[in-house]
């Protein structure tokens, strides 16, 4: 059995452990606040573009487009949407996961294109090739930072460096459920929307006439689909901030109710060894009384 200095010493220990806890629970509470507000309002602009790209190419027959469909032999590139501090549950490993566990993706034939620090290390260090990092910009996502990202992929795609454009991120449904998942941008699949039917509401859109386009359709295209995939950089990232904050609240929460459970089991402990001490002193004083008489 410990004694009730070592006891009281790890007592002591968890006690501030689970003081910084608390107060980064109570930090993670009021940023989750903010970032949960940006995410519904940019929520409804990220549904609607994602909706209306999807109708447009449902509705149009036979285009042939670089953006829709491209014959290079690039290699894939995955944006990775991840937070630059740990201290989140399984927030960044699952998102590293959703590139790593995947068969599409292999060292070889894949780039990344690192947005967060936790990302960017943990494929790193699987022997990804990180082919840019926007480390910073996770920590106040700006739809400027996703335009500045969305035209490095578009050129990279356009030389031919690439040929197709993923994006990993966490989609935020409410604090305590976060779904990482894995969206193509790059041609454009029209079977993208089953991998994000949750963002819809469940919403359907038929196909009621062929679409006409003016200017000329590859004119059009090449304004719209920038557009659309700066919508779902931007979306991304605001609802990843949401996410982490989230999954952070959650961890600290959970790490929290645990160091209570510990120290209780140390009170517990204490007490026991204290009245083990306590009984072994008045044993050794009435076998020295009796010794004496």
């Amino acid at each position: 059995m410990a004694s009730m200095r070592d006891i009281k010493r790890r007592k002591t220990s968890i006690q501030s452990t689970q003081q910084i806890t608390k107060a980064m629970k109570l930090v993670s509470t009021v940023k989750l606040q903010r970032a949960k507000s940006a995410a519904e309002r940019s929520k409804i602009y990220f549904n609607e573009m994602f909706a209306t790209v999807s109708s447009i190419l449902e509705r149009s027959a036979n285009i042939n487009h670089p953006y829709l469909n491209n014959s290079g032999d690039g290699k894939k590139s995955v944006v990775v949407v991840t937070s630059n501090r740990g201290l989140a549950g399984g927030y960044n490993s699952n998102v590293t996961k959703l590139v790593t566990n995947d068969d599409r993706f292999s060292k070889d034939d894949t780039v990344i294109y690192a947005v967060g620090k936790k990302g960017k290390d943990t494929l790193q260090r699987k022997g990804f090739e990180i082919a840019a990092d926007y480390t910073e910009v996770i920590n106040a996502p700006l739809y400027s930072d996703a335009i500045d990202i969305c035209n490095t992929l578009l050129e990279a795609y356009k030389k031919g460096e690439i040929s197709e454009i993923y994006l990993a991120y966490t989609v935020f449904k409410n604090t305590v459920s976060q779904v990482p998942t894995m969206l193509k941008l790059l041609p454009v699949d029209l079977d993208a929307a089953k991998d994000v039917k949750e963002l819809k509401d469940d919403e359907t859109y038929s196909v009621k006439a062929i679409m006409n386009f003016e200017p000329e359709e590859e004119e059009a295209l090449d304004l719209i689909i920038p557009k659309y995939v700066t919508s779902l950089l931007y979306g991304a990232m605001i609802e990843a901030v949401a996410s982490e904050n989230g999954a952070r609240m959650q961890a600290m929460d959970n790490a929290t109710s645990n160091a209570e459970e510990m120290i209780q089991d140390l009170e517990l402990g204490y007490n026991r060894a204290r009245q083990a001490h306590i009984t072994q002193e008045l044993t050794e004083i009435i076998g020295g009384a009796e010794a004496l008489s």
